[in-house]
């Protein structure tokens, strides 16, 4: 499959799920305010698409999260079908993305090591 159309079908999937999540799901387990996707990675022969969501909150609040997306797959998968032309959608699977909270984790500990850095002069 060309890379592009993979790159291009994964980007139109993520601006369909993010829509979808802030203007139609309605399951009280998805706080609109603090989800975002974050990326999606469509696989080659288009049969799976990767969601990676970004949870603002604890582990229980990305747990309902997760939960409330995949109790909404069929609805995004007919949302998906519905505005990107594509012959089959791809099944979704949704994954909390922990990058950005290991970058501030990693940010943190730089801070820690010139503080303390900085205390020995």
């Amino acid at each position: 499959m060309n890379i592009k159309r993979v790159r291009r079908i994964s980007s139109e999937i993520k601006k369909v799920i993010s829509s979808s999540i802030i203007n139609s799901l309605k399951d009280p387990r998805i706080d609109k305010l603090n989800v975002s996707v974050t990326e999606v990675k469509v696989t080659n022969d288009l049969s799976f698409a990767t969601v990676y969501i970004a949870v603002i909150g604890d582990d229980e609040k990305k747990k309902q999260t997760l939960e409330g997306l995949n109790k909404a797959k069929g609805f995004l998968k007919k949302q998906i079908g519905e505005n990107v032309d594509l012959r089959h959608v791809p099944q979704l699977i949704f994954k909390i993305d922990e990058t950005s909270e290991q970058s501030m984790h990693i940010e943190n500990l730089i801070k820690s090591i010139h503080e303390e850095n900085h205390n020995e002069n």
